[in-house]
Parts: structure tokens; C-alpha cells; sequence
């Protein structure tokens, strides 16, 4: 049996942003989990299967839509600054951890393809400040198949500066080439909170300006994680996924390879290949969070939040 609930909460610039907990109803919850959806997704319906799921299995999952995304304001599929929605995370999920309830929990980060960059960055802004990350087809970096060429990239940047919100990005329908099932993409087609178009120029500006810093600064990754790439994928580069794994400087770091699976590996595969990938991403957080050394240093390194916030 799980909870659900929804909210609103007010961002640093007055914008109302959308966010919803799943919770399991019989138990305290073993750990808390914060998803990060990606581009031009949703939490509460897209996400809605895998939440369920991590919270049957114990965890209390906390979701949120960034600006310009899903029921959140703002102008929809636009990316003004990836800064400032990075903050918006940081500062409503840690609320959350330094809530009465959850003091002594240990705090994971789920990220999916954009939501593994948002991750990765929330890690890098407060590295003591959470337990561990799970990567999901991180967007470290583009894959070639839905990059225009450096020419158009080019002219789309000059471009970006004087009109920011146009929806003039070529490039393959990232539904097709994302969601191997296909009733799933019908579902996220007919989701009138999923984006659809052309990404607008400065929210893909911003995105190339992101995984092309994350790229160059793998190996200052230290946050424990476990990250998660289909062979198959066409959006996201599963061999930067490999690298990150390999040059990270955490030691406490795991690498699945899933043989013909897609992108999507949250919703968008096979019943039998979910099972395979939440069993993978299950197993390897309650390895952490029945750890009794780990979760007494994470106490430990948690005990004084409320008192000292990390900036």
C-alpha cells in the first residue's frame, strides 16, 4: 500500500512549482529517495510507475517538476538558466531531508537522462549532504544521433541570444528513439504535461552547456552511485556512462549495461526488463541503507544540518 500526496511550494523567483511524495503505508520508511525527472517529463504521471514501486518497496520517494515543466509555472519546455532550476531542487529537497521526521534518514538521488545531469550537479553543489545516486541514462553527454551538426550548433547559439524561447532545434522526435514500447510512447504523447516540439533554443543551449561541463568533470565525482545505461540507447552516450563510472573518484561506484534495452529503462521497456533494472536499483539501495556503518556515518555527517545548512 502506498500514499500520495501533492503540493505546491513557491521557488526564489515567486513561481509556483509542483511537487508529490509516495510513501508506504505500513512502515517508516527505510531511506528517503528524490527523483529527478528529465527534460520536457513530469513527476506525478510518467514517473508515477516507478515511484509506486520504490515506495512498495520501503522508501519514501519525493518528486518535484522543475519550471517549465509538467503542472510547475513557467513558459513550457524553456530552460532560461540550468542554474537556477538546480537550486530549485536543491532547496526544496533538502527542506524535505531537515523536516523532524526525516532526520537521521539517509537521502539518495534518482535521476533520469536530464534529472542524472540535475543529480550529478545537486552532488556537486552539497557533496557531504547526500548518501548516494542512482544514474539513470545520465545526460553526461549527447549522443550523436540527436545532435545537430557543430555548423547548426553554431548559428542556434548566436541565434539563442536574441530569440531565446523559439522552438526552431532540429532534430529526431526524441519520443521514437527514447521509448521502446510502443503503447508507452503513446501514453507520453497523449500526457498533456509532457512537452511536445522542437526544444526551444536556450533550453538545448543550455543543456549542450551542461553535459559538456559534466563531461569534462567526471572524475571529481564523489558521491557513491550506481549508474544504469541501455546498449541500445539513442539519446544519451552510454560510453560516458562507462567513463564515469571508471574515472570517478568515488570507490563505491557500479556500472549496468542493459543488451537492447533503449533509454527510457524507468517506463519505457519491457514488463520482464523493469524487472531487471528495479530489481538492480533496489538491490543496491538497501545494500547501502543496511549497511550499519554507512548509515551511522550518514547520521553522523546528517546530525548537525539544521543548525549548519551547506550554502
Amino acid at each position: 500500500m502506498v500514499m500520495y500526496e501533492e503540493d505546491f511550494v513557491l521557488n526564489s523567483r515567486g513561481m509556483k512549482l509542483f511537487t508529490c511524495v509516495w510513501k508506504p503505508v505500513n512502515q517508516e520508511p527505510k531511506a528517503l529517495l528524490f527523483l529527478c525527472h528529465g527534460y520536457a517529463m513530469e513527476s506525478s504521471i510518467t514517473m508515477n510507475s516507478a515511484a509506486t514501486r520504490l515506495a512498495n518497496a520501503g522508501f519514501a520517494v519525493y518528486g518535484m517538476d522543475y519550471e517549465g515543466h509538467g503542472k510547475s509555472e513557467g513558459l513550457n519546455g524553456y530552460i532560461s538558466n540550468f542554474d537556477d532550476l538546480v537550486d530549485d531542487v536543491s532547496n526544496h529537497y533538502s527542506t524535505i531531508c531537515e523536516r523532524e521526521e526525516n532526520k537521521g534518514k539517509m537521502r539518495f538521488l534518482l535521476g533520469e537522462s536530464m534529472g542524472g545531469a540535475v543529480v550529478l550537479l545537486l552532488a556537486r553543489k552539497k557533496p557531504d549532504f547526500w548518501d548516494g545516486a542512482v544514474l539513470v541514462a545520465p545526460m553526461c553527454k549527447l549522443a550523436d544521433e540527436i545532435k545537430p551538426h557543430p555548423v547548426v550548433i553554431s548559428i542556434l547559439i548566436k541565434l539563442a541570444k536574441f530569440i531565446p524561447t523559439w522552438k526552431i532545434v532540429p532534430g529526431n522526435d526524441i519520443i521514437d528513439i527514447a521509448i521502446k514500447e510502443p503503447h508507452i510512447r503513446n501514453q507520453v504523447r497523449e500526457n498533456k504535461y509532457c512537452y511536445k516540439g522542437r526544444p526551444r533554443l536556450n533550453t538545448a543551449y543550455q543543456l549542450l552547456l551542461v553535459s559538456l561541463d559534466l563531461e569534462k568533470n567526471l572524475d571529481q565525482v564523489s558521491i557513491p552511485f550506481i549508474v544504469l545505461h541501455g546498449e541500445d540507447d539513442k539519446v544519451t552516450d552510454k560510453s560516458i556512462s562507462k567513463m564515469l563510472y571508471e574515472v570517478a573518484s568515488t570507490s563505491d561506484k557500479t556500472f549496468k549495461l542493459y543488451p537492447k534495452m533503449w533509454h527510457a529503462l524507468l517506463y519505457g521497456e519491457t514488463s520482464e526488463n523493469s524487472e531487471i533494472v528495479f530489481g538492480d536499483i533496489i538491490n543496491w539501495l538497501e545494500d547501502r541503507q543496511t549497511d550499519s556503518n554507512r548509515a551511522l556515518e550518514s547520521q553522523l555527517k546528517h546530525k548537525h544540518d539544521g543548525f549548519l545548512k551547506p550554502k
